[in-house]
């Protein structure tokens, strides 16, 4: 690949143009917002001047009710040999493309699973994608060079490609993606209403499960709404869920019930967060043992700072905030080298640290490492 045209200039379209234009790929950006546009190229994302010939490969990086049509203005004006777009729901675009007569040979749908709680070119960063899926749904008449030059642009981008079906795609992001957001969103907005203080008491645990609410609200709406058929069931299964916790805590707030009631109650909200429980373990599923998922180990170190592992950890709870999915799952304190090892006695105690472990999961370290390193830690 040699050139690429980015139409759209938001946070993904940045983060995509920054990645290409990293790795020598000329890349043109196209945007209809003159100062987005200024600022992408600002950031050195590529050059906003058109192309002088079709493009190896267009990403259209528009919201999903835009994509069918920019993708057919931009194939009937020759921009690119092969296009892919980035947008979160698959299925309705697929059938507007169709729908719109789009050369669907040279066409590759595409969906990098990857954002930040911000948007717009300013937070976009070229490392975004890295050890990401990003989602490919080919269409039967999709041509064999067109697939592999969308793959060529994943892992320019860093990513990790999966190749779904539209549907399925749809299922999968509405489950992992769409209904997360819209909860955040709706648990957010009990803020608004809330008393002073108790706002002021709000910690990790309620920043990280409303972290995703800052995005683009009018952006979001234009998802949601695409993947209305798959996100609407499972709201159902939640709001049935809820129903069940809201009369359980409504029986166990009573003062005249009988003591069966209430271990009832009891009973169907514990039930509630027994499956709650069981779903989460399915993502998170412990590092070590028969089965478990892999880790990366980060080795930082401590130095003779004072008090270096506290502010490590502080320094590590500081990147989570900034970082998605990053969860740290132990540590490993390695104690100062033995008398023979030609290292000189610093006369540590037997408990003291010269390096310290984060375990990490591979698709997180490599942020996580470059986070610490801006810091001023020594990670290897």
């Amino acid at each position: 690949m040699h050139t690429a045209a980015v139409v759209g200039t938001g946070l993904i379209g940045t983060s995509i143009a920054l990645a290409l234009t990293a790795r020598g790929v000329t890349t043109h950006l196209i945007d209809r917002d003159p100062d987005r546009l200024r600022i992408a190229a600002a950031r050195g994302a590529g050059t906003p001047e058109p192309p002088s010939a079709p493009v190896d490969i267009a990403v259209i990086a528009v919201p999903p009710s835009s994509t069918a049509r920019t993708l057919a203005d931009h194939q009937k004006a020759e921009l690119a040999r092969v296009y892919t777009d980035v947008a979160s729901v698959k299925a309705l675009p697929q059938a507007e493309c169709l729908a719109l007569g789009c050369d669907t040979t040279t066409l590759v749908g595409g969906h990098p699973l990857a954002g930040r709680e911000r948007s717009g070119p300013l937070a976009a960063r070229a490392e975004l994608f890295q050890d990401h899926h990003w989602v490919l749904t080919p269409s039967p008449d999709t041509s064999e060079s067109a697939l592999n030059r969308a793959l060529e642009l994943v892992s320019l981008c860093g990513a990790v490609p999966v190749l779904l079906d539209p549907p399925d795609h749809d299922r999968a992001v509405a489950l992992v993606s769409h209904l997360p957001h819209l909860m955040a969103t709706l648990i957010a907005a009990r803020l608004r209403e809330g008393e002073e203080y108790a706002v002021r008491l709000a910690g990790r645990g309620m920043r990280d499960a409303t972290r995703v609410a800052s995005g683009d609200a009018g952006l979001w709406a234009d998802i949601l709404a695409a993947n209305a058929t798959s996100l609407a069931p499972l709201l159902t299964e939640l709001s049935a869920d809820l129903a069940t916790a809201a009369q359980a805590l409504s029986r166990l707030s009573a003062t005249d019930q009988a003591p069966e009631a209430t271990a009832d109650a009891l009973a169907d909200l514990t039930a509630v967060l027994h499956r709650g429980v069981e779903g989460r373990s399915r993502i998170s599923p412990p590092y070590d043992g028969p089965g478990a998922l892999p880790h990366t180990v980060l080795s930082v170190t401590l130095g003779g700072r004072e008090r270096p592992l506290a502010r490590l950890l502080d320094d590590v709870d500081e990147a989570r905030l900034e970082l998605t999915g990053l969860e740290l799952t132990d540590l490993e304190l390695a104690g100062p080298a033995p008398a023979d090892s030609g290292r000189p006695d610093t006369g540590a105690t037997p408990t003291a640290a010269d390096s310290v472990g984060l375990k990490v999961a591979p698709d997180v370290a490599h942020a996580l490492t470059e986070a610490l390193r801006n810091r001023g830690w020594t990670v290897r």
